[in-house]
C-alpha cells in the first residue's frame, strides 16, 4: 500500500515507516548469519572463516545494489512527493534497463576477478578453494540481488515498508532451514550454503517485482509513459553514484582491513568473521533506518515541507538511540553467548576474539547511528559531495588506523580501536553539514 509521508505527525509517520524497515533489514541480515552459522556449525571453523572472507568481496556487489536502490529511490520518491507519476514510472523503468546492463558487467568481472581479490586478501591456502565456490555461486544470483534491491526502494520510495518485511520474513525463514537442508541432510558443503542463498533470493526477487509492475499499472496517466529517459538517468545517477562508490570504498577498506586481520591466523580470521556478523547486523539496521529519514526527506523536499525535514530528522535521532540501548546492552554482556551460534567452546582464541570485538564497538552505537540519521538527510536532499566527504573521512580514518594501530600494539585489537575513532570523527562531519543546511540547497528530482 503507497503511503503519503508528508502528511500527518512526523515523529509518528516516521516511526511508523522506519520499523518494518527495522524488521527487514533483521531478516535480511539472516542470510549472512545464516550461511555463518551453518558453514560455523556444521561443516568447521575453516567453513566460517571462508564465509567471512568471501563476505568482503559480496560487499562490492552489495554497493552497486545499494547505489541502484538508492538511485531510484531517492528520486520516486521526490517525484511521488510531488505527484508527478509519469516520471516516476520513468524513472522506475529506467532504473531496471540500467541496472540489467549494469549486472551483466558485473558478473563478467566477478567471474574474472575473485580469485586475483582473495589473493589480494593474503587468504589462507586451506580455505581458497571452499572461498572460490562460494563466490562463484553467489556471482551467479547476482540478477536477483540487484533487482530485489531496486525492487525494495521502490516499495519505500512509495512509503510501503510493510511488503518488503513480509518478503524478507518469509525468504530468510525459508533460507535457513533450506541451508540446514542441503548442508546436514544432502551433505553439500559450502556449496550448498551458496545454493540456499541463491534459491530463497531468487524466489523474493521474482515475486517482488512482479508486484511493483501490478501496483505501477494500477497508477493510471493521460501521456505515454516512456520506457527510458537520459535526463532521469542522469538524475538518478547523481544519486547511485555517490552511494556505489561510499559502498565500494567501504568495501574495499574492509578487503584491505581483512588482509590485515588474516596476517594474525586462522582462528582469529573466523572470529572476526563470527562478530562482524554481529556488528554489521546493527550498522545495517541503522543504515536502513537512515534510508528511511532519506525517503521522508526526499518526499517532504519534493513538497518543499522544509520543517518536517528537521522533524524527521529528530524523530530518527529518538528512533535509533532507543534501539542502541538493548543492543549495546546485548553485545555487552552477553555477546559470548551469541558468537557460540557460530562456533564451539574448543574455538577459545576465535570466541575470545568476537569478544573483544563486541566490547570496543558497542559502546560508539549511539555516535555512529547520529551519523547514519544525518547521513540519510543530506543523501535524501541530494546533497551527495557533503554525504561523500562525510563517509570517506570515517572509511580512510578506519583503514589507516587499523594498519598503524595494530603495528604499535602488535595485535588485532589495534584493528577494533581504529573503529571508534572513525565514527567519531565521521559523525562530527556529517552532523556539521546538517546543522549547515546543506540539504536545504538541492532538489535532484526537480524538473
Amino acid at each position: 500500500m503507497n503511503k503519503n509521508l508528508t502528511t500527518g505527525n512526523p515523529q509518528k509517520v516516521l516511526w511508523a515507516f522506519c520499523l518494518p524497515m527495522f524488521g527487514s533489514i533483521l531478516f535480511q541480515q539472516l542470510y549472512n548469519i545464516a550461511d555463518s552459522f551453518v558453514a560455523g556449525r556444521f561443516i568447521g571453523e575453516n567453513a566460517l572463516a571462508a564465509v567471512g572472507n568471501s563476505y568482503n568481496i559480496t560487499l562490492i556487489f552489495i554497493a552497486f545494489a545499494f547505489g541502484c536502490n538508492m538511485g531510484c529511490s531517492v528520486i520516486v520518491s521526490q517525484l511521488f512527493g510531488a505527484g508527478d507519476y509519469a516520471r516516476m514510472k520513468t524513472s522506475v523503468y529506467t532504473t531496471l534497463i540500467a541496472s540489467a546492463i549494469l549486472c551483466a558487467l558485473l558478473m563478467l568481472a566477478g567471474f574474472l576477478s575473485c580469485g586475483t581479490l582473495l589473493r589480494l586478501m593474503k587468504t589462507q591456502a586451506e580455505i581458497m578453494p571452499d572461498s572460490m565456490l562460494y563466490l562463484n555461486i553467489y556471482i551467479l544470483g547476482l540478477p536477483f540481488l540487484f533487482f530485489y534491491n531496486i525492487a525494495t526502494g521502490i516499495f519505500s520510495a512509495l512509503g510501503d515498508s510493510k511488503t518488503p518485511f513480509f518478503f524478507l520474513a518469509f525468504s530468510s525463514t525459508a533460507n535457513i532451514l533450506v541451508d540446514i537442508l542441503f548442508v546436514k541432510t544432502f551433505g553439500m558443503g559450502i556449496s550448498g550454503v551458496a545454493w540456499a542463498t541463491f534459491l530463497c533470493q531468487g524466489v523474493s526477487c521474482v515475486c517482488s517485482i512482479l508486484l511493483i509492475l501490478k501496483r505501477l499499472s494500477k497508477m493510471k496517466v493521460n501521456a505515454k509513459i516512456p520506457a527510458f529517459s537520459w535526463d532521469l538517468f542522469r538524475k538518478i545517477s547523481t544519486i547511485a553514484i555517490p552511494s556505489i562508490l561510499q559502498q565500494s570504498f567501504i568495501s574495499v577498506g574492509n578487503m584491505m582491513v581483512q588482509g590485515c586481520i588474516n596476517s594474525f591466523g586462522v582462528s582469529v580470521a573466523a572470529g572476526y568473521s563470527a562478530a562482524v556478523k554481529l556488528n554489521n547486523l546493527v550498522i545495517t539496521s541503522f543504515t536502513t533506518l537512515g534510508n528511511g529519514v532519506s525517503n521522508f526527506s526526499a518526499q517532504n523536499i519534493g513538497a518543499g515541507a522544509y520543517i518536517r525535514v528537521k522533524e524527521g530528522f529528530q524523530a530518527g535521532l529518538k528512533l535509533v538511540w532507543t534501539l542502541c540501548v538493548p543492543i549495546c546492552l546485548l553485545y555487552l554482556f552477553l555477546g559470548k553467548y551469541l558468537l557460540l551460534f557460530f562456533m564451539d567452546q574448543s574455538s577459545v582464541t576465535a570466541l575470545h576474539t568476537g569478544q573483544q570485538f563486541l566490547w570496543i564497538l558497542s559502546p560508539f552505537y549511539f555516535i555512529v547511528s547520529a551519523k547514519l540519521v544525518s547521513d540519510g538527510v543530506l543523501r535524501g536532499a541530494g546533497a551527495m559531495a557533503q554525504f561523500m566527504t562525510a563517509t570517506f573521512t570515517d572509511l580512510i580514518l578506519r583503514v589507516i588506523l587499523a594498519f598503524l594501530f595494530s603495528g604499535i600494539l602488535g595485535s588485532a585489537v589495534g584493528i577494533w580501536l581504529s573503529w571508534p575513532v572513525g565514527w567519531c570523527i565521521g559523525t562530527a562531519v556529517s552532523l556539521l553539514f546538517y546543522r549547515r543546511g546543506y540539504w536545504m540547497k538541492s532538489k535532484p528530482g526537480s524538473r
